[in-house]
């Protein structure tokens, strides 16, 4: 019996290794945690700085935008993650973080909010003032949606987030948020 028992709790044990395991890879970490110590600080990466454009405070304008819409963007984890903390102005709020993945040289993202949608972006590439990010989840139906976030820099103090979703694969798509970022000024 005592061998029974050792047994199941050890295939609960592999079982929950398992399952972490296939969420850190779904995220796009993979269980090398050594190994990013050894490749250097997210502070001095260069690939980890390409979106610090988008640090700071902002007014958030758009189609539908209510007058107070807001947003606050900054790094976390030692500057390994960019934290996107925004308010819509009428109670729906959410939070969203990037991160540059060392291992596989891809950013990856997940946006949450207060209504309970979480939307994980397992592809994402920035440079030169410009983020993408794609990745799957499923409609009300629960038919596959592809979505696309594109957060590109127009100037020190103006930024853009275009959020497009496509039913067919990325034959088509159709905009979902069209956001326009100015930076608060400082007091």
């Amino acid at each position: 019996m005592m061998g029974r028992r050792l047994q199941v709790g050890l295939m609960r044990g592999a079982s929950r290794v398992a399952v972490a395991a296939a969420i850190g890879v779904l995220l796009g970490f993979v269980p090398t945690a050594m190994a990013a110590s050894e490749q250097g600080s997210c502070a001095a990466n260069p690939q980890n700085r390409a979106f610090d454009y988008w640090l700071g405070d902002w007014s958030v304008r758009g189609p539908g935008a209510a007058p107070n819409a807001a947003s606050q963007v900054s790094l976390a984890l030692d500057g390994c993650v960019v934290v996107e903390n925004w308010d819509g102005g009428r109670g729906h709020r959410g939070e969203n973080m990037f991160g540059f993945s060392a291992d596989d040289h891809s950013w990856h993202g997940m946006f949450t909010d207060n209504q309970g949608r979480v939307h994980v972006f397992i592809d994402g590439k920035v440079e030169d003032g410009s983020a993408v990010f794609t990745g799957p989840s499923r409609g009300p139906d629960g038919a596959t949606v592809l979505n696309r976030v594109e957060i590109n820099r127009l100037s020190p103090d103006q930024v853009e987030q275009v959020w497009k979703k496509s039913t067919d694969s990325g034959v088509t798509w159709s905009t979902e948020f069209h956001g326009e970022y100015v930076r608060k000024k400082t007091r």
